[in-house]
Order: structure tokens, then sequence, then C-alpha cells
């Protein structure tokens, strides 16, 4: 089988580097990182957590488009894992947010009410 004909059979994959949505992920990665060591204790669920949900959303990003060349539906599983890995550190920074308003005077109003 000539070299031309098994680069149509199997597709280019695994430029995540160059994908907006792996380089998001990488940067909510390392502000996470620097998030939960400043304000979440360091041994705490919460700040394990965080880490690994971010840390999950830059690996599934980049195992999910190492597999688009031999299997879509890996592909799309692994992202939508990603998604999801992301999500949940969406809330918990929503959590974090909630929980401590008053003290870092997040979601005030002009009249100082929450």
């Amino acid at each position: 089988m000539s070299s031309h004909i098994q680069d149509t059979l199997i597709p280019k994959h695994g430029g995540y580097r160059k994908l907006k949505s792996f380089q998001i992920a990488q940067l909510v990665y390392d502000v996470t990182v620097r998030f939960c060591d400043r304000y979440i204790r360091k041994f705490s669920r919460t700040h394990d957590q965080m880490v690994q949900a971010a840390r999950g959303g830059v690996q599934n990003i980049a195992e999910g488009s190492k597999a688009s060349g031999t299997s879509k539906k890996t592909e799309l599983k692994l992202t939508n894992v990603a998604r999801a890995s992301l999500e949940e550190l969406r809330l918990d920074y929503e959590d974090f947010l909630r929980q401590r308003a008053c003290r870092f005077g997040c979601g005030r109003t002009r009249g100082g009410h929450l």
C-alpha cells in the first residue's frame, strides 16, 4: 500500500496544541492551580477536585484529538468528558464565590445588598 493511500485512510489528527479549546483549557488549568494554592487549603478535597477537573479538561481534549484519526466516536466521547470536567470546575468556582460573597464583596449592588 502506498504512502499516499495510507494518508487518506487515516486522516490527520493529534494537532490539539493548535485548538483554541485546548489552549483555553490549559490556561484555565494553570490559573486554577494558582487560585487553589492561594485560596483553598492545600490538602483539602476541594483543592484536589478543582485541580483534577481542570487537568481533566486539558487531558481529555488532547486524548480526543489524538483518537480522532481512528475513531470519531471516541473523539466525541472524550470531548464531552472534557466539557463535563470544565463544567464541574465552573460550578466549584461559583460555589466558592457564593460562599464567600460577603468576605470578597462579590455580587453586591450599589445599595450594598447581595
